[in-house]
């Protein structure tokens, strides 16, 4: 079996139908402020909480919230990598498959799913916040899971936004343009390489990266992938 995701054609308008009922498929849909808007007052009450409640100084609960930051840039990857790119052998995984990553890759330019919906977004940001507060508290710093969390979520929300632009628009910095080549061709050439979105840090440590020196740019295509 390929080890790609393989649809017989990427469709650059429209977007795909994930489930027959019209309210479960609303649920799959979201903008990009709603996610913001949900998540930075969680972001900003726990980094209050965690220097005027817990009395974390201003300079260790910086120090952790960047850790966590950078924490995120190497769950992206892996998220990306192992769990959103696993090709299943059933026919029910290949359809949770689908609806994780899968129809992104068939529909790359759907604005509505570019960030993971409001509800199982926060399933699984409840589930990552109790897994950190548990493996801070076995090592004897629970209190650090409350700047922690939220530098990770701030990461969280930056890829989201830089996987919208991404597909949008142009990159607006020259020392940018890399970030951007890496994802169109991971997307329009080899899924299998270019896993990083916000940062190409651990394509560069894991050897998924492009070789974009050697990689020809066809300026007419790039702007029909343009919103």
């Amino acid at each position: 079996m390929s080890n790609t995701m393989e649809f017989e054609k990427i469709y650059n308008k429209g977007q795909a139908k994930l489930f027959k009922n019209q309210y479960l498929e609303y649920l799959t849909k979201t903008h990009p402020l709603v996610i913001w808007g949900m998540y930075m007052p969680i972001i900003l009450g726990m980094l209050y909480y965690s220097i005027f409640q817990l009395e974390a100084s201003l300079a260790h609960a910086l120090l952790i919230f960047v850790a966590g930051m950078f924490f995120w840039s190497l769950f992206e990857y892996l998220m990306h990598r192992f769990v959103f790119h696993y090709v299943a052998k059933t026919d029910k995984g290949r359809k949770i498959n689908y609806i994780l990553h899968g129809n992104h890759h068939e529909y790359p330019r759907d604005k509505q799913r570019l960030f993971m919906p409001a509800a199982p977004s926060l399933i699984l940001a409840s589930a990552l916040f109790s897994s950190m507060y548990l493996v801070f508290n076995l090592s004897g710093f629970p209190n650090n899971s409350f700047a922690f969390f939220p530098g990770f979520m701030l990461g969280y929300l930056i890829y989201g936004s830089m996987h919208y632009a991404i597909h949008a628009w142009n990159p607006p910095f020259k020392w940018m343009k890399g970030l951007w080549r890496n994802h169109h061709l991971h997307h329009y050439k080899q899924d299998q390489r270019g896993f990083g979105v916000s940062s190409t840090l651990w394509d560069h440590v894991f050897g998924t990266m492009f070789d974009l020196k050697n990689e020809k740019e066809d300026k007419e295509k790039v702007k029909e992938l343009m919103y």
